[in-house]
């Protein structure tokens, strides 16, 4: 029997859970028709049948019509489900993991524009900013007819074989109840805690009147809010005894903070550059003060920080959700004694938010997580050993050469810097965004691991390559930035890059045209702004940084805002010209014809990369293939077709100018069937 804290078995009841790592729930969004069909069964059998103790599916299934899904939500008022969640549940079963489901009904957490187009129904008619949605305030026959919701979704849950489900009482109605920011509600269902409480509490009542006492019933609740004038630590823990005392709640799932704006829902679910954990000792003391069972997920992205919540008490429970995307064997590694070679989770956050623009969740370097039946986690090993050369050693030439080594090939990378990152090594300049070289760290791990050679400061010429004989050629050179994109003065501005490498020190007026929408963009406007600079960033787009998306913009308004930045969208820069010892820009748009002019002492242009393909050009008519890809295949998982001579594939950013998540996925679903 091993002594790792984290190894040893929980009781929940009847319940025995074979460790104390699970992944809490969430909604990665690979629905069908809001059904949990195979993809969805084999994101979650594939972390139990790695060893995590529970999987919890389903971030907020959906109760009733009227809370219609805006992230992809499960339907739990269908009676159709049940088939689809207790095949998953079987097989999670078998693979030793036990199952809950999470409940809600999203109350103002919505749009009215969704699903059935009913209204949106809430314990007041305060609009939540995130989805935007005015809401109806909440009659006593919606209020009987939720709870019901509740109870049938309980009941075709329990049909389905899982053995619990939680609650949502944290951003969606049972919360909005809850909390004096979202209840204006008169007595008997607002005012007092006691009539604050009563519809969580009618909701427990009725749920386990339908499903019985050995059924799993749990919370997952705000027991602070941390907002002036909403539930505070005191009110929140009165609430858990609450819960306790009903002896009607199993577990207590805790949560501190409020999620009705991105900065608020960052500030619950951590990203990288900020601090691990930071609400665990807060859940320690709710376990301790209210005495259930007690679980919580917030950035705990490795295997010390978990094993020290669950080794102090802290925890019953200790979910690792993100890091689970990131890697889904933690459990299995940390049983074999090899937790160096877990994959990291970066904090990047991809992952979320993918899902609250409308995709589904993605690892932004795990391409197997919601891929699971089209290219799994583990790479099989060849059929027959060969050489393969790969050019770069950014996130996608290490890719490329990591699957080659597993796959068992013999593997040389060329890479004209005397370090591998690429542009993540770029942008881990940043501190904030250090984290991303975790990325790199864990595949050059992996590689010298499995023998993988290395030439770096090697400027690598057709003839370098053909030299060592290769079987199979990977370009992996990545772009450059463009900046050639005025009318005139294309030698008046500066990238984004000259600015994050240092190369170009930042000006004190400055004009940053972000064609591109991403990090770059955000970052040079970070790091020109700390030095007391003024910044204007202009963008023809409607909404400026589209690519960095919600969670991970929080932080750069919290280092922008209060500095001189402004934004400027919907202006399109058309030329810039010397004006004495300054910089005219001359500006226009796409949406009528104008043109003004105004003054900076330096412009900074942010248009992406353009592919470094000249090896490429130069080894394509000395190929087998001439670097052609059958898509058909390579989207199949079949090989790529025999060929006299080698093949020659580019990818990542070689090709054209994406994001690191689609240059590790091309190396993996080329290199995987070499």
């Amino acid at each position: 029997m091993s002594t790792d804290p984290l190894l040893q078995p929980y009781q929940l009841k009847h319940l025995t859970l074979r460790n104390r790592i699970m992944t809490t729930s969430h909604e990665p969004a690979y629905g069908d028709d809001g059904m949990p069909k195979d993809r969805y069964r084999l994101y979650h059998l594939e972390r139990a049948k790695a060893g995590v103790a529970m999987v919890m599916t389903a971030g907020s299934a959906s109760t009733s019509r009227d809370s219609p899904p805006v992230f992809s939500n499960l339907l739990v008022w269908k009676d159709e489900i049940v088939p689809w969640m207790k095949r998953l549940t079987d097989d999670c079963h078998e693979a030793g993991a036990a199952v809950m489901i999470q409940l809600s009904h999203l109350g103002r957490r919505t749009r009215w524009d969704k699903g059935d187009w009913l209204p949106v129904v809430s314990a007041s008619a305060e609009r939540e900013p995130a989805h935007r949605a005015f809401p109806k305030v909440i009659e006593d026959w919606d209020i009987d007819r939720i709870i019901r919701d509740y109870a049938d979704a309980c009941e075709r849950m329990q049909a389905a074989g899982v053995d619990g489900v939680e609650f949502e009482c944290y951003g969606h109605l049972m919360d909005q109840f809850m909390s004096p920011f979202t209840n204006t509600l008169p007595a008997p269902w607002g005012g007092s805690l006691e009539n604050r409480a009563r519809f969580a509490m009618e909701v427990l009542a009725a749920c386990r009147k339908r499903v019985g006492p050995d059924f799993l019933l749990g919370m997952r609740y705000t027991a602070d809010e941390d907002d002036k004038g909403g539930i505070d630590a005191e009110e929140g823990i009165a609430i858990g005894k609450m819960f306790r005392d009903s002896g009607m709640v199993d577990f207590l799932n805790v949560i501190k903070g409020r999620i009705h704006t991105d900065p608020a829902m960052t500030d619950v679910i951590p990203i990288q550059g900020m601090r691990s954990a930071p609400h665990l000792d807060f859940a320690g003391r709710v376990r301790a003060e209210v005495g259930l069972p007690t679980f919580h997920a917030a950035r705990i992205p490795d295997v010390a920080t978990a094993r020290h919540a669950v080794a102090t008490g802290q925890l019953d429970m200790v979910g690792m959700t993100r890091a689970h995307m990131a890697d889904p064997h933690i459990v299995r590694k940390i049983i074999e004694g090899r937790e160096d070679d877990i994959r990291p989770c970066v904090g990047a956050t991809y992952c979320l938010d993918r899902i609250y623009q409308g995709g589904m969740a993605l690892c932004i370097h795990n391409p197997s997580t919601g891929r699971e039946g089209s290219q799994p986690h583990e790479i099989d090993p060849a059929p027959v050993k060969k050489k393969v050369v790969v050019v770069g050693a950014g996130p996608a030439g290490l890719e490329a050469a990591r699957v080659a080594a597993e796959r068992g090939h013999s593997v040389v990378v060329f890479e004209v810097a005397d370090q591998p990152g690429g542009q993540i090594r770029l942008t881990a300049q940043q501190k904030r965004r250090s984290e991303m070289i975790g990325i790199i760290d864990w595949r050059m791990a992996q590689c010298q691991a499995k023998g993988v050679e290395f030439r770096f400061n090697t400027w690598a010429e057709a003839s370098d390559v053909t030299e060592e004989s290769p079987d199979v050629v990977v370009i992996a050179t990545g772009g450059l930035p463009r900046t050639d994109i005025l009318g005139a003065g294309n030698d008046l501005v500066v990238s984004t890059w000259d600015i994050l490498s240092g190369d170009v020190k930042p000006g004190t007026n400055v004009l940053l045209y972000d064609d591109a929408g991403d990090h770059a963009a955000l970052q040079a406007a970070q790091a020109i702004a700390e030095t007391g600079a003024k910044v204007e960033v202009m963008t023809r787009d409607r909404s400026f940084a589209p690519e960095v998306m919600g969670m991970n913009l929080v932080p750069y308004m919290r280092a922008l805002q209060d500095k001189a930045v402004t934004f400027t969208v919907t202006y399109r820069l058309d030329a810039v010209r010397r004006a004495g010892n300054q910089l005219e820009a001359v500006i226009g748009s796409d949406y009528m014809k104008l043109e003004r002019t105004a003054q900076y002492d330096q412009v900074v242009v942010n248009h992406g990369t353009q592919p470094l393909a000249d090896l490429y050009l130069a080894l394509r008519p000395l190929s087998g293939n001439r670097g052609a890809v059958d898509y058909d295949a390579m989207i199949d998982g079949r090989p790529q077709p025999e060929v006299a001579g080698f093949q020659l594939f580019r990818i990542g950013d070689a090709v054209e100018a994406r994001n690191t998540h689609a240059a590790i996925y091309d190396a993996l679903r080329l290199l995987r069937t070499v």
